[in-house]
């Protein structure tokens, strides 16, 4: 397991010496002119997502997804469900590619999706060493499309944050073809934006009905039998819950101690209630599956709040080390635990690198 390890030693090593950003700083232009240190991770998060061999538990599933694309004609894949996803499958599958070629490009999407909103954060940094134990190993290398989803999702949050509401909605419409469930980031268009109850209720109905008439309405009779009347459970989904829940509760609690400005102080504000009304169904929802899948696109408020918190509970503007090697003990001991104890990690153990496989 230590590929995982290093995978997270090395951007931790790197924000123990990391200073604090401004939000002029961390949300002006420059997130999207990469330094070589921040190219360097991209790929490396690209080749350890897109070349790893038999990792994850859904990997016989993902594999007959992409032999399934052989027989189908272009109109079925772009009119069927998640056609973003499947179209590159269908492309790859008739011009000589493989399950390889599919994961490199959903793995370039997760790792450029991180990285980007990474550096929007006051500590990029700690941001990206916090996305390593779950996001990205287990996430995005266990959940091919929902990864994809929320690397572009996070690439759309990113505009967001800079005051792009256009940029955001065609971000998340396109996350939306690789996972429908990546609909649940649209509100955030009209949430972050507007100090109206009125006007943002209307908002968000309004886009909630545009959504699920685009994206849902075919699929709902069968997501519904599927998570609801099937009752489907995911094993730790409460544990997950909980991990969004503690970042959410701190930044309800101590939100005057975050520098947000205030575009994002709204934002965050509804994704914390959201973790929190989350954890609060899991005993009342009979499928805590689809609990879990919408809390995976919560998981960016982890990366917020615990790249915050060094300075909203040390001394704003300093190198606060001690909050961050905390803040890193934190995410080392989730690694750890996820590894040796979670249920299905027996499906990423031991992770093993195409083509240098079984030596």
């Amino acid at each position: 397991m230590w590929p995982y390890w290093l995978m997270f030693l090395l951007p931790s090593a790197v924000a123990l010496g990391g200073g604090w950003l401004s939000p002029q700083s961390r949300l002006s232009r420059r997130i999207y002119r990469p330094t070589y240190a921040w190219l360097v991770v991209i790929a490396a998060l690209t080749l350890f997502i897109g070349y790893r061999y038999q990792v994850g538990g859904d990997w016989g599933s993902y594999i007959a997804h992409f032999q399934s694309q052989s027989w189908l004609d272009l109109w079925d894949v772009l009119s069927g469900s998640d056609p973003g996803y499947y179209l590159i499958n269908w492309w790859f599958v008739r011009n000589g590619g493989d399950i390889y070629a599919i994961n490199l490009v959903c793995g370039l999407i997760g790792a450029v999706g991180v990285a980007v909103f990474s550096r929007t954060q006051p500590r990029p940094w700690l941001a990206m060493a916090v996305a390593i134990p779950y996001l990205v190993n287990v996430v995005m290398m266990g959940y091919t499309r929902q990864g994809a989803a929320l690397g572009i999702g996070m690439i759309g949050i990113a505009a967001l944050l800079r005051d792009r509401p256009r940029q955001f909605i065609i971000w998340a419409l396109l996350a939306a073809t690789f996972h429908k469930s990546a609909v649940v980031l649209l509100p955030l268009a009209v949430l972050g934006r507007s100090r109206n109850r009125l006007v943002t209720g209307a908002g968000v109905a309004g886009v909630a009905v545009v959504a699920y008439w685009v994206f849902v309405q075919d699929q709902f009779d069968q997501l519904y039998t599927n998570y609801i009347e099937a009752e489907y459970q995911s094993a730790g989904a409460l544990v997950r819950l909980a991990m969004n829940a503690v970042p959410a509760a701190i930044l309800l609690i101590w939100h005057r101690r975050f520098t947000l400005i205030d575009n994002e102080q709204r934002i965050w504000r509804w994704v914390a209630l959201l973790a929190i009304a989350l954890l609060l169904a899991f005993p009342i929802v009979p499928s805590t599956t689809a609990l879990d899948r919408l809390g995976l696109f919560v998981i960016p408020l982890q990366l917020v709040v615990f790249s915050h918190l060094p300075d909203v509970f040390g001394q704003s503007g300093r190198s606060n080390q001690f909050w961050v090697l905390l803040v890193l003990a934190y995410y080392a001991l989730v690694q750890f635990v996820w590894l040796n104890y979670a249920a299905h990690a027996f499906a990423w153990l031991p992770y093993q690198f195409y083509p240098f496989v079984g030596m």
